[in-house]
């Protein structure tokens, strides 16, 4: 074996260990408030490196995020509510059977939300896939209203704008962290492998990719199948974090953020999605105090709604001006480079 492929397997382990140890000190030093937001990061690391296969990775303008994280919530949602609490909360009308009588792990929520937004996600590749550019993205944008329409609109499934309240708060540390290492580590392995090169070859050119012999058409279905498979599961480990979901939740805005994370981490970049997810996250929390009054002495500026997105519209239009591949570009991090700049050695 390659010394160099070893050290950095070793570093890689230990760089996962160092991070679980954080984690276990932010777990039982930090404050609820703490955690809430390091779920929230592993939440949005797993949509935006999953989004980023499809978008960044294999280049075809999907905008059908908050249709499949959508799908993931109210799937993990309804499958762990027991029998009693869905008859307490769908009060117009009951829970169809058998989703009235079923109640299931955690875990088994979690696969089943991420298989469902797969499946759903196979059935709409096969008309949205006829269509390129701007149109796949205008048919993916559509996908996304539907499904949110049909939330607000099937009671008996969904509880309609009333939502599922009461959800359980299943969502911790290690599972949010947990299912985001283990998103990031497929996903990587995927984009390393043969697929992931032929995903390479189809977004930058799509008529030469099919002349050496590649199935586009197969690939973008596999980057968009495993995409929506890994929001599903988000959107599960979102409900039982928040534990109340309405159609609300899932409009364009949820599609928006993530557009922005992986274009200002830089499209086609895993190291760059999960940066930007973190700064994103972390970002917006740390903005809020600009959404509310603040009496500077000379001045008093009224609490302005929605300036958070503001701000971060004007980042994204300043990473576009002097920054145009976004923070990372196409680079990933490199074992290699870290042990250069350190005086260890290794090769790029």
């Amino acid at each position: 074996m390659d010394p160099n492929h070893l050290r950095n397997q070793i570093l890689s382990i230990a760089g996962t260990v160092v991070l679980l140890a954080l984690l276990y000190v932010a777990n039982t030093q930090g404050s609820d408030y703490t955690i809430r937001i390091l779920n929230n990061i592993a939440i949005f690391i797993i949509l935006a490196v999953s989004y980023n296969l499809i978008n960044g990775v294999t280049g075809q303008f999907s905008l059908a995020p908050n249709a499949f994280v959508a799908i993931g919530s109210y799937t993990s949602a309804l499958l762990t509510l027991t029998p009693m609490e869905k008859e307490i909360s769908f009060i117009i009308e009951p829970c169809i059977w058998p989703l009235s009588v079923i109640t299931l792990p955690f875990i088994v929520s979690l696969v089943a939300a991420g298989v469902v937004a797969a499946l759903l996600a196979l059935l709409m590749g096969f008309p949205v896939f006829r269509t390129r550019g701007d149109y796949l993205a205008i048919v993916t944008l559509g996908f996304g209203e539907v499904v949110r329409v049909i939330a607000n609109n099937t009671q008996s499934i969904t509880n309609g704008p009333l939502g599922l309240k009461g959800i359980a708060d299943f969502t911790n540390i290690w599972w949010a962290w947990g299912f985001a290492i283990i998103t990031v580590f497929l996903i990587g392995r995927m984009i390393r492998s043969s697929y992931g090169m032929a995903m390479k070859a189809v977004k930058f050119d799509q008529a030469a990719a099919e002349a050496v012999g590649i199935n586009t058409y197969w690939h973008k279905m596999l980057a968009f199948t495993t995409s929506a498979f890994f929001q599903g599961v988000g959107g599960g480990l979102l409900a039982h974090l928040i534990t109340t979901i309405s159609p609300v939740l899932f409009t364009f805005f949820l599609t928006f953020n993530l557009l922005i994370i992986i274009v200002a981490g830089g499209l086609g970049s895993t190291t760059g999605a999960i940066i930007a997810a973190i700064l994103f996250t972390w970002g917006g929390e740390a903005l809020r105090f600009v959404e509310e009054p603040m009496d500077l002495g000379f001045i008093d500026i009224p609490g302005i709604p929605g300036m958070r997105m503001v701000i971060f519209s004007v980042i994204l239009v300043l990473i576009m001006i002097f920054a145009r591949q976004g923070l990372m570009g196409t680079r990933e991090f490199n074992w290699n480079w870290v042990c250069r700049k350190l005086g260890i050695g290794g090769r790029s």
